[in-house]
């Protein structure tokens, strides 16, 4: 395709064919000349707005984009409603693979129960492999919603699945035939699924049940990056055993491989959650099939320490996600 916006017979065929899935809230959706959407809420509810690009990974990005925008809206206790959406492509990408692009978002909106109200769609020479931006658009109960910074001294400090996934998943496709010269096929393929496990949306919803006070996802910066954005928003200190915080044996592989950090590697499809009772809200999710592990405790003042058998050290404030030295 050619620089500039993607042609209206384009459009109809490859993006708005595409779109099916519809919610009785979302008024004005998705057409030729549209530049708004329109979404209708009871009084005593509120929108919840998130956005975010997809910038470290070429495969299934449509998939991707949509579960870290419903992460987002999920770890404020909002049930996501829509997304709008930016479509950057390189000069010369093929019509096949715009739609190709938007099946993916397509069938991670329908999964997710949300609606594709909108967007923009380009051909462009700034970027040189397919850009996402999806702008996220969520509800919730006045009274209900969650934040980074509600967490408070005592509360137990709870992780949910395992950190590390999409950073292992990203880089099991993206690297797939270098790991491959070390690591059998059945551990990369098992390593490429974790793309499974990204929706956080199942434990948020246990989580608001159980009056938890801060949530969370683990994304860029890995697991060491929330837990100190988590205490910075919430004027907090931690105390976190750093031998609890749950990992799977293919991401410590996958970064061995690479020589990189898991501990500092995106991981969305784990929960950073704070509560009052951190035991019973990893037994309620454990009964939904959920794996959780209560890591630490929130403490008062500002050192955020992670232990590690006798030895103590500080978390330090988030770098670079370490998937960026790889792809």
């Amino acid at each position: 395709m050619k620089v500039g916006k993607v042609p209206e017979n384009v459009l109809k065929r490859s993006v708005f064919k595409q779109l099916h899935t519809k919610r009785p809230e979302v008024l004005l959706g998705a057409g030729i000349g549209e530049d708004c959407a329109a979404v209708k809420l009871n009084q005593d509810e509120i929108f919840v707005l998130s956005t975010d690009p997809i910038t470290g990974a070429t495969q299934d990005i449509g998939s991707l984009a949509i579960h870290i925008t419903m992460n987002d809206l999920a770890s404020a206790g909002a049930e996501p409603v829509g997304v709008l959406l930016t479509i950057l492509l390189p000069e010369g990408t093929q019509e096949q693979e715009l739609r190709d692009i938007m099946g993916q978002l397509e069938e991670g909106c329908a999964q997710a129960g949300v609606q594709i109200m909108g967007g923009h769609t380009e051909v462009t020479r700034v970027v040189n492999q397919p850009l996402i931006t999806v702008c996220g658009v969520g509800k919730a109960k006045e009274g209900q919603l969650v934040s980074t910074a509600g967490a408070r001294p005592g509360n137990d400090i709870v992780i949910t699945k395992w950190i590390g996934l999409e950073g292992t998943s990203i880089l099991a496709k993206e690297k797939r035939q270098e790991l491959l010269e070390r690591y059998p096929a059945h551990m990369i393929e098992t390593a490429r699924g974790f793309d499974r496990y990204l929706s956080v949306l199942p434990e948020a919803a246990v989580a608001v049940k159980c009056g938890v006070t801060a949530m969370h996802d683990v994304t860029e910066g890995g697991i060491f990056g929330a837990l100190w954005e988590l205490a910075e928003s919430s004027g907090i200190g931690l105390e976190i055993d750093l031998k609890k915080i749950p990992i799977r044996q293919e991401t410590v592989e996958v970064c061995e491989f690479f020589g990189i950090n898991p501990y500092q590697l995106i991981s969305s499809g784990s929960m950073l959650i704070a509560a009052e009772d951190g035991s019973l809200l990893v037994q309620e999710l454990q009964k939904q099939g959920i794996h959780a592990v209560l890591v630490g405790k929130a403490t008062k003042g500002n050192d955020r320490i992670l232990l590690n058998e006798e030895e103590r050290r500080f978390l330090e404030p988030p770098r670079a996600d370490e998937l960026y030295k790889v792809v």
